[in-house]
């Protein structure tokens, strides 16, 4: 069941926005490779990174789910993708920005401390403009505390 939802606009400079634990140390200098950067998604102890189709703002939902929520139906065909990986809260909080946000602004969300499941929507990611500076791409992260 749905506990909790946020949207948020996002500028994802650097095709990249983040969801970090509160006190966990961002860098993920040799972590972007080819092959996080197809797979779209980079993570680390405390901080997720996702990979976007545009440099520009991009629309985030995210929702907080008191368990393993059902998979999408995508009866649009707007996801291109689906990824799973877990994020380690130990601050009681999570952080919301986007590459170039000034830290202590961002959005926190409240969670009670322990291992999330995050699983990321990627949706439109084909419709953006040809010089990638325009977009209808937008992500939506479902979390849930592992049991």
């Amino acid at each position: 069941m749905e506990i909790q939802e946020i949207k948020l606009e996002l500028f994802a400079n650097h095709f990249q926005f983040y969801l970090q634990d509160e006190k966990a140390k961002r860098d993920f200098g040799n972590k972007w490779t080819k092959e996080t950067a197809k797979m779209r998604l980079a993570t680390m102890k405390g901080v997720v990174a996702i990979v976007t189709a545009t440099t520009v703002n991009v629309l985030v939902t995210i929702k907080i789910f008191d368990e393993a929520p059902a998979f999408l139906l995508d009866q649009k065909n707007t996801f291109e993708k689906i990824n799973e990986c877990d994020l380690e809260v130990v601050s009681e909080k999570i952080v919301v920005l986007g590459f170039t946000d000034y830290f202590p602004d961002a959005k926190r969300i409240e969670l009670e401390n322990g291992i999330y499941k995050v699983r990321i929507y990627y949706g439109n990611p084909d419709k953006i403009s040809e010089n990638g500076l325009e977009g209808e791409d937008f992500y939506e992260i479902h979390l849930w505390l592992k049991t």
